[in-house]
């Protein structure tokens, strides 16, 4: 018994002190407590995404050993020392994140310094010119023509041949400081453009799963959100399916985690080609994925579940070069048998694990329905 003892954690060692368990019933309750495994591996997926940066696209190779080493012994994430390095991650990705909008909106703030300071400098050399004339024109009006000589023609002559030129050479001066400018500007105007774009980008590789490039659980749902909407205000019938790839693990332990990433890729890629505009599939954990597919009529639903199944079962998936036979094991139910969407989710969930528990490569309709 001592032995078993030695073999729990910390935390349900500490449980066990308090609480003075010392039969079998008591421990059971306690060791009925722990988090499932399947669970763990969702959570440190999860977790994972969460970590990596959103805007900032540095790499950070400390953050891929961790949960690699995570991912090869779940357990790891229950050690305090782990935790406090997940904490640290968390701090970088903010202030990666937040160095990377300095730097992108800096450029905005160059654009309106350089545009204050082309404008005041054209501002400055017509009025000096301006002011030039003007004196000018004051010694013009005070002149009596029928007195002058020639001499005092001359010089304000002379006075107006300067004042061309410095008026000129100003205007030439502000032209060349203007063209060079609006090239700064459009320089600046493009890097803008650039920000806008990657913003964009970021934005949308942060509603997609980074290796299957399906939605993210979380988008999902907003999405889901709308759907549902739709169909309370209009009456747009959709079905939910729960898909499972069959024997994952085994793939995983056979082909590596590489092999195990190919195997989610490819399946992803199916599922988002098969659907249209108004359907949606996302990544929802691991090697589960749902999805919403729109019909009118049970038969076109039939076909779309059919379809999936035939292309996946009777190809091969393709791994350096070596064919991997790869199945499912899905759960269907339509949106209009329940209340709301989180309890036609929750027995699509059901009929999922009841198709993977009677053998797999089996889907299994809320109607009874299998094939």
């Amino acid at each position: 018994m001592q032995e078993f003892f030695d073999k729990l954690c910390k935390l349900e060692k500490l449980e066990i002190e308090k609480n003075k368990i010392n039969s079998n019933e008591e421990l059971i309750t306690l060791l009925l407590k722990r988090v499932p495994t399947k669970n763990v591996k969702v959570l440190v997926n999860i977790l994972k995404q969460s970590l990596i940066p959103s805007i900032s696209q540095d790499e950070n190779e400390e953050l891929e050993e961790l949960f690699s080493s995570i991912e090869k012994n779940e357990k790891l994430i229950f050690e305090k020392d782990i935790q406090e390095k997940i904490e640290q991650f968390i701090a970088q990705r903010f202030e990666k994140d937040k160095k990377v909008i300095i730097e992108k909106t800096s450029d905005i703030s160059k654009l309106v310094v350089i545009m204050e300071e082309f404008l005041n400098e054209a501002i400055s050399s017509s009025g000096n010119g301006s002011k030039n004339v003007l004196n000018i024109k004051e010694k013009l009006k005070s002149i009596d023509i029928n007195n002058a000589n020639l001499n005092t023609l001359s010089k304000i002559q002379e006075e107006l041949i300067n004042a061309a030129t410095s008026i000129e050479e100003e205007m030439n001066s502000v032209s060349s400081k203007l063209q060079s400018g609006k090239t700064k500007v459009q320089e600046l105007e493009d890097k803008i453009k650039n920000l806008e774009d990657e913003l964009n980008k970021t934005k949308n590789e942060s509603m997609r799963d980074h290796l299957t490039g399906l939605l993210t659980r979380k988008t999902f749902y907003d999405e889901l959100k709308r759907i549902d909407s739709s169909f309370t205000r209009i009456g747009t019938q959709y079905a939910i399916i729960f898909f499972d790839i069959d024997h994952f693990k085994k793939i995983n332990d056979t082909f590596g985690h590489e092999g195990g990433d190919v195997v989610l890729s490819t399946f992803g890629k199916i599922l988002n080609k098969s659907i249209r505009d108004l359907d949606i599939v996302g990544r929802y954990g691991g090697e589960e994925f749902i999805a919403i597919v729109h019909f009118k009529e049970t038969k076109e639903l039939l076909l779309f579940l059919k379809r999936i199944k035939s292309i996946v079962t009777e190809n091969s998936f393709v791994y350096k070069d070596k064919q991997l036979k790869v199945t499912f094991s899905a759960g269907v139910t339509i949106r209009n048998s329940y209340k709301n969407y989180d309890e036609a989710i929750t027995k699509a969930d059901k009929l999922l694990y009841e198709a993977k528990n009677s053998g797999r490569n089996k889907i299994i309709l809320e109607n009874g329905m299998e094939f």
